[in-house]
């Protein structure tokens, strides 16, 4: 349900970060293990390996090689998520086993880690990901503990403490980065449901019986939604937007036809049943709605296969489609309109309980029986509101 072309560009955004971390690792590992060993002069702290510990580290040189291909499979298929854990976790225990292998039962102080530790540690930020950032953070510090309880070595304190000085200050930097991401992302949202409000706004002038119609449609149909515990807050809100803009297509209904008091014609009746797929193709490019198309193509399908203009059926039916049909078909009931008067919520919610296994999905009519007083209370709600409103009028 998440919007495909924003999805796009995160993927893409991280793809590229997975890239620049790969560069990292490699050059800045590499190019530190051959400075210290190969380039430098030999340092007091430098502890002489024997030719079978050698051989280890070269085990594990040619096991972070081996993760080229585990990681080109996950770029190509588009998952680079998994990479950056892959790599940290191979380091780290790798590490772990070898420092323990190296320096347990000698007497020479503990001497080894490698740049690339801080600097994936300060590098994490990037991804703007509190899971990763902790991952590496904490991943790091119980190395570092495990060694040093294991080796019993006091020496293993000073990367210990460098590790922490250097997770603090990576720390505010991704907190920085997340409270701007948020604040992009708020300024959006306001933006997005200005935008949707102000279109539906327009609508609801062609139609004066139906003010107010597409955000109690929208309230009710996110409470059911969220009743049913399958959506996040990210697609309950584009599901939000879809609902707001169910019957956009409308506009495309002459006003004689939407304000008609009386029954309409076969062919004026087909003129109505055009709206939602208008509304599709009105919205089809639309980021942040386009992804929940078929909440406003399919909102007037029917279980039983007698809705429109696809006449679907049962789970032919896209599931939100499903939920706000109910929402929909609710309000309507409950509102007064040109040709009608309103019903009272006694009498929608038993039409709403026979059009179980007909015009409802009968699993989503258990769902709304449990909502039910909710959107009683809600309905008195705006009740009460739009009789103010009136009298201010």
């Amino acid at each position: 349900m998440k919007n495909m072309h924003r999805y796009s560009n995160l993927l893409l955004e991280e793809k590229r970060t997975t890239v620049w971390f790969l560069w990292l690792v490699y050059v800045i590992y590499f190019g530190f293990e051959i400075v210290y060993y190969f380039i430098i002069p030999a340092v007091p702290w430098q502890y002489e390996m024997t030719p079978e510990q050698n051989s280890l580290y070269y085990i594990k040189y040619f096991a972070i090689f081996a993760l080229l291909p585990i990681a080109y499979y996950y770029l190509r298929n588009g998952k680079p998520s998994p990479i950056k854990y892959i790599y940290f976790f191979t380091v780290t225990f790798s590490d772990i086993i070898l420092d323990l292998l190296i320096f347990q039962g000698i007497e020479k102080p503990y001497a080894s880690g490698n740049i690339i530790e801080l600097v994936i540690i300060m590098f994490s930020p990037i991804f703007v990901s509190e899971r990763f950032f902790y991952t590496v953070s904490l991943g790091t510090i119980f190395k570092y503990l495990i060694i040093g309880l294991i080796l019993s070595d006091e020496i293993v304190v000073i990367p210990l403490v460098l590790v922490v000085v250097y997770s603090i200050v990576a720390c505010i930097l991704l907190y920085r980065f997340l409270a701007y991401v948020r604040a992009v992302q708020s300024s959006y949202d306001k933006q997005m449901e200005g935008i949707v409000k102000g279109v539906i706004t327009t609508l609801e002038l062609k139609d004066p019986y139906t003010r107010g119609h597409s955000e109690r449609v929208a309230d009710y149909a996110i409470s059911l939604a969220k009743a049913t515990g399958k959506y996040d807050d990210e697609e309950l809100k584009t599901f939000y937007y879809s609902c707001l803009l169910h019957d956009i297509g409308k506009v495309n209904i002459p006003d004689s036809i939407l304000t008609k008091p009386g029954k309409l014609t076969d062919e004026e009746f087909d003129i109505i049943k055009t709206h939602p797929t208008v509304g599709a193709q009105a919205i089809a490019e639309v980021e942040g709605v386009a992804e929940n198309i078929n909440v406003i193509k399919h909102h007037h399908e029917r279980w039983d296969g007698k809705g429109y203009p696809d006449g679907l059926k049962a789970n032919q039916i896209d599931f939100l489609a499903r939920v706000i049909s109910i929402a929909d078909a609710f309000d309507a009931m409950t509102s007064t309109r040109s040709y009608r008067a309103a019903l009272s919520i006694e009498k929608a919610y038993e039409n709403i309980i026979n059009g179980s296994g007909t015009q409802f999905d009968p699993q989503l009519i258990t769902t709304f029986q449990e909502v039910f007083p909710k959107w009683v209370e809600y309905h008195h709600i705006q009740q009460k509101g739009t009789n103010k409103t009136r009298e201010e009028d």
